[in-house]
């Protein structure tokens, strides 16, 4: 603490000193010289790119083959009894569950669209006579959507666009797999209540699943919830002793294997199915389906379901991925995942599986229960395979509500992020809604359109920032060249003469505007209403003294130094553009200064541009009529801080065809004051110097 407390007084006591000269755009470039860049060809690109190197070889194995690169470095002592625990207990909860639900009724969705109930055979089978050949046609069709499904998402992977994932934003990944979490534990409430209860799918199926369970609770089986809440409290306390002692033991103690073996052993030996009609795994098929060619004929019918399909199934797959790369610090390959997703549903469709994505339940109790690396997925792998070959039948005792209170006590991570709520509430308003949208539209419009809805709101939110951006007024600490908000701190004063102008986003179509409409504001000058304010002041001068021709011609005068020195347009003469001058000084006599409304005598605004990142053609317009606009009342509008992408844009959208123009960018803030009061000083010098003008009087009178 002492030593933090030296360094804090430490820093507080230094002081540095720069001696330099004031850095406008050309004084700074003068002193610089760029680099040479040698540009390659395309051939040298094209040779560079083909070329095989180790490290390219490496790295190609690395992104197909990413076992080869964390086998190598696996902790055997630390890993593997957790990688042991959580691969049985995966695969025994894999055991009696079907794929992913959201795919699952996508493609059943597009099976049944194709191959409807009242389909005709080729051959005058009626299909609604033959569920046989029905369900078959269902299964083709099922394993040429999951074909194109692993290719699109193969193609995508090797094409990298896997950069898509950063559009799943934190606060969007927690609240799609909070929501997530409550469609699972609704689906798994008919399996512990053990109620009969109608499938729903698709929009508000959460309602009518969570209706569906409460009218019929008054039949619920109290064997089946009995066993069920068993199971349930012995995981919460189980886990509990876990978390609590996770030093200590060498392992997770494997909690959903030890449920699954009790709960099959009670079930099988006091008959819970038969005496008391409890709902069991049941008889669980031998054996794998011969492999054979997805039916490619069909593509042309089920792209655009297959496209949706490959979208979805990425993107769930990478908000759980990214909701575990968060918990435990690593990253995840957006690229990687749809190369594994396209490989696995290409390959699988051959054997007459279809598309798969990432499960929910069963990734959280993979890492519940003590799961390190992929080695527990290839554990639980074999368990399936195991059972699908020979042991199936051990397994057909088992209580369906053991299942559901193994899903929904792992469920408990996903329901605790609900805590996030406050926290965005305190942090950001933006964040929040992201987060609300995402869950409420996930929730009732289903996962798929809710995921789509999210990902377009996140968007909006985007264009919402960069359109209603902070627009902050800049003032100076005393004898330092530091500016901050001047509304903010109390010892921050205003330049005199001086207004500085602040924005924290880019400017483009959407904001250049409102831009321009809060400078106006904020800074309080706004040059119409100070021509304005000067037209009058003539006026009524002139009314004073009675003399209206003196009113009209000082007009005129006033009117005619916005474009010239003597009101014409510039014109080129030998090959020589003549420019107007970027500021017009008034030359209002001080008689008419009693008759102009109190106000700070500002004569430059400073355009602080250290935080904006690009300016398109729009917003250069908005920004050449800014520097006329103000320049028209002898007002200078200088630009600081920009970027060398900014002036890139500035000059490639002929801002600076008036060369003179590049006078007004400085390289900081204090630099543009500093050149400002500088400018200032030299013009009262020589106003002090110059002989006076009889000409000058303000009844004079405009030649004819």
């Amino acid at each position: 603490m002492d030593h933090v407390e030296e360094s804090e007084i430490l820093a507080a006591t230094q002081r540095y000193y720069v001696e330099r000269p004031i850095f406008s755009h050309p004084v700074l470039q003068e002193r610089l010289h760029k680099k040479d860049k040698i540009s390659e060809s395309i051939g040298d690109k094209l040779k560079q790119a083909f070329t095989c190197t180790p490290k390219k070889i490496r790295n190609i194995i690395y992104m197909f083959l990413p076992i080869t690169k964390w086998l190598p470095a696996y902790r055997f002592k630390e890993y593997v009894l957790g990688d042991i625990v959580s691969g049985i207990s995966t695969g025994v909860l894999q055991l009696p569950q079907g794929p992913f639900a959201v795919i699952s009724l996508m493609i059943g969705g597009v099976a049944v669209r194709l191959v409807p109930d009242d389909i005709v055979i080729p051959g005058g089978v009626n299909a609604t006579n033959s569920t046989e050949a029905r369900d078959a046609l269902r299964v083709k069709v099922a394993m040429s959507v999951t074909l194109l499904t692993g290719i699109i998402q193969f193609c995508l992977g090797v094409c990298r666009f896997g950069f898509v994932a950063i559009y799943l934003t934190e606060p969007l990944v927690r609240g799609f797999t909070t929501a997530a979490a409550v469609h699972v534990f609704t689906s798994m409430l008919k399996y512990l209540f053990g109620v009969k209860t109608k499938r729903y799918s698709g929009i508000f199926s959460v309602v009518y699943s969570t209706v569906a369970v409460l009218q019929n609770v008054k039949n619920l089986n109290v064997c089946s919830l009995g066993v069920g809440l068993m199971v349930f409290g012995l995981l919460l306390g189980g886990k509990e002793f876990n978390e609590r002692f996770k030093e200590k033991l060498p392992a997770p103690i494997p909690l959903e294997f030890f449920a699954v073996v009790m709960g099959t052993g009670i079930s099988a030996g006091f008959s819970l199915h038969e005496s008391y009609n409890v709902d069991v795994v049941g008889t669980l098929p031998l054996g794998l389906l011969p492999p054979a060619n997805p039916d490619t004929s069909l593509f042309h019918l089920v792209y655009v379901d297959a496209i949706a399909i490959a979208i979805v199934g990425f993107s769930v797959t990478i908000s759980m991925a990214k909701t575990l790369a968060n918990k435990h610090g690593y990253q995840v390959d957006g690229n990687q995942e749809l190369i594994a997703l396209g490989l696995c549903n290409s390959t699988g469709s051959l054997f007459q599986t279809f598309a798969i994505s990432c499960s929910l339940s069963r990734s959280l109790v993979q890492e519940g229960t003590g799961g390190k690396t992929q080695l527990a997925g290839c554990l639980a792998s074999l368990m399936i395979l195991l059972v699908i070959l020979a042991t199936g039948f051990l397994f057909e005792s088992l209580p369906q509500a053991v299942l559901s209170a193994i899903v929904i006590v792992n469920l408990k991570g996903m329901f605790m992020q609900f805590s996030d709520l406050p926290f965005f509430w305190r942090t950001s308003k933006i964040e929040l809604t992201i987060w609300l949208t995402t869950f409420v539209s996930s929730l009732f419009l289903g996962l798929d359109y809710g995921l789509i809805t999210a990902v377009i709101i996140a968007l909006m939110t985007v264009i919402y920032r960069t359109q209603s951006p902070s627009y902050i007024v800049l003032g100076q600490l005393p004898d330092t060249d530091v500016y901050i908000d001047i509304d903010a701190y109390e010892e921050v004063k205003e330049v005199p003469g001086i207004k500085i102008f602040q924005i924290n986003a880019p400017i483009y179509y959407a904001n250049s505007d409102l831009y321009s409409s809060a400078l106006k504001r904020k800074t309080g000058v706004n040059p119409a209403f100070i021509m304005g304010a000067r037209r009058k002041a003539m006026k009524k001068y002139a009314k004073e003294v009675g003399n209206a021709n003196m009113a009209n011609a000082t007009v005129v005068k006033v009117d005619a130094e916005v474009d010239g020195e003597d009101g014409t347009k510039p014109e080129e003469e030998e090959n020589e553009i003549k420019y107007p001058p970027i500021v017009t000084k008034s030359t209002l006599p001080e008689e008419l200064q009693r008759f102009m409304p109190p106000g700070d005598n500002v004569h430059t605004i400073i355009l602080d541009f250290t935080q904006v990142n690009f300016i398109d053609s729009v917003g250069v317009k908005t920004l050449a009529g800014i520097v006329k606009e103000y320049g028209d009342v002898g007002i200078y509008v200088y630009l600081a801080g920009c970027s060398a992408q900014v002036v890139s844009d500035l000059t490639r959208n002929q801002f600076f065809e008036n060369p003179a123009l590049l006078d007004l960018l400085f390289h900081s803030i204090h630099d543009a004051v500093l050149g400002s009061q500088v400018r200032e000083a030299l013009a009262e010098q020589e106003a002090t110097a110059a002989p006076p003008q009889e000409d000058s009087e303000p009844n004079a009178t405009p030649e004819a």
